[in-house]
């Protein structure tokens, strides 16, 4: 077996200074992708992520007829013509959560079979909900494992009038579900069958991405949209920053003392990670409980700059975190303790982290599993601007994400080994 490559953070001597843009959301540039990929006409979606997510979605999309342009590093030019053909082979997606389960609905339009799968990672990622949903609406989808692979038989056309789906386990099976309801043959309501949502925030971003192609969607309550038939129309579209990256960035600058200039105000956000940005501002005095199921990709940098707080920290509510791309209750907990033994326990799916201060200036020898996951790799990046010895497992896995994002730190100041 091949040794994987580390990298190891030298703990920098002075605060962090400086100008750092983060790249485009993830989130927004997958939804906007695809809405583009089934709309008519030519998009341009501006300030994009290109990164090994949105690399998954656009050649899938490509695949399935829709022409797209690349004209520079930070945009999409998308021509469609209203209906994805169906691909010549299967759709591979890495660990790419958002394109396998919107695409997963969307593909229901094709008039044939699908075949949407990943790595192995992604293949322990449950789907099992939105399968569900999308059978009792009458689609045929299948998936032996309640994971990926999927198969979807498509019928070129949806003549659905309602989706229920449970949508405590993760918001995006809900996205996928109003993102497909506006092709539909008729309005169609999507219903939650509990008012748990996780990280409700993305449905919000969804509806808005969805309502400048076009679509028109009607909140009827906290649990129920209904969606007319319109389709999509093709628009200039521009994303907004990553909030979940701007996270390690911020923290950062809390972490030294530092200042560091993103280019947009914490405010201008509209993702839910950003409300991350009020917790940082009260390191080292963070609350002692923090409530993890709306801002699920800011938790590992919370839970990293906690091990510095003044008092202990709870974060609670973290079920949604071990279905990501890795058990992250667990990754957090395996690397906290590796920094410390005891720097952090969990009851359940809430994990304590015990903070000392005093672990700032020390050393230790960690070496910590990112399982492949950049936001584990990013977060304990941070750890490595006070604790010296920390080396990171696998750093190219940022790329899913944030691919600049060791150059991001370098070009503040910190070195590596």
């Amino acid at each position: 077996m091949a040794v994987q490559q580390t990298l190891t953070v030298i703990p920098p001597n002075a605060s962090l200074n400086g100008k750092v843009t983060p790249p485009g959301s993830k989130s927004i540039t997958n939804r906007a992708l695809l809405l583009a990929a089934l709309a008519k006409g030519t998009s341009r979606l501006s300030g994009a992520l290109k990164s090994d997510d949105t690399r998954h979605m656009s050649t899938a999309l490509r695949q399935m007829g829709v022409q797209i342009d690349e004209p520079d590093e930070t945009t999409f030019v998308v021509t469609g013509n209203g209906q994805l053909q169906v691909p010549e082979q299967a759709l591979f997606l890495g660990n790419a959560g958002t394109a396998v389960r919107f695409l997963t609905a969307a593909v229901t339009t094709v008039d044939g079979r699908v075949v949407l799968d990943g790595d192995h990672y992604m293949r322990k990622r449950p789907i099992g909900p939105l399968l569900e949903a999308l059978q009792r609406g009458g689609l045929d989808v299948a998936s032996e494992t309640g994971c990926p692979p999927v198969i979807v038989n498509g019928r070129g056309g949806v003549q659905a009038r309602r989706f229920e789906i449970d949508g405590g386990l993760s918001s995006q099976y809900v996205s996928a579900l109003l993102m497909l309801a506006a092709c539909g043959e008729g309005p169609i309501e999507v219903a939650l069958t509990g008012k748990d949502i996780g990280a409700r925030g993305y449905v919000d971003l969804t509806i808005a991405c969805m309502q400048a192609f076009g679509a028109q969607v009607e909140v009827l309550d906290e649990t129920l949209w209904r969606v007319a038939a319109t389709g999509y129309r093709a628009c200039d579209y521009r994303i907004e920053p990553d909030a979940s990256a701007a996270t390690y960035l911020w923290a950062a600058q809390a972490l030294t003392d530092g200042q560091i200039d993103l280019g947009v105000a914490g405010e201008d956000f509209t993702q839910p990670d950003a409300k991350a940005l009020e917790v940082i501002q009260q390191f080292p005095h963070m609350p002692a409980v923090i409530n993890g199921s709306q801002m699920q990709d800011a938790i590992p940098t919370l839970a990293v700059l906690a091990a510095f707080n003044e008092t202990p920290v709870r974060f609670v509510e973290l079920a949604n975190l071990r279905v990501k791309e890795c058990d992250r209750v667990q990754a957090l907990f395996d690397g906290l303790n590796g920094i410390r033994p005891g720097l952090a326990s969990v009851e359940g799916d809430d994990l304590l982290v015990a903070a000392d201060p005093a672990l700032a200036g020390t050393t230790c020898d960690a070496l910590i599993d990112t399982h492949s996951d950049h936001r584990i790799a990013m977060c304990f990046a941070l750890a490595g601007l006070k604790v010296a010895g920390i080396r990171i497992q696998d750093p190219d896995c940022v790329a899913k994400t944030y691919p600049d994002y060791w150059k991001a730190l370098a070009s503040l100041g910190v070195q590596y080994a």
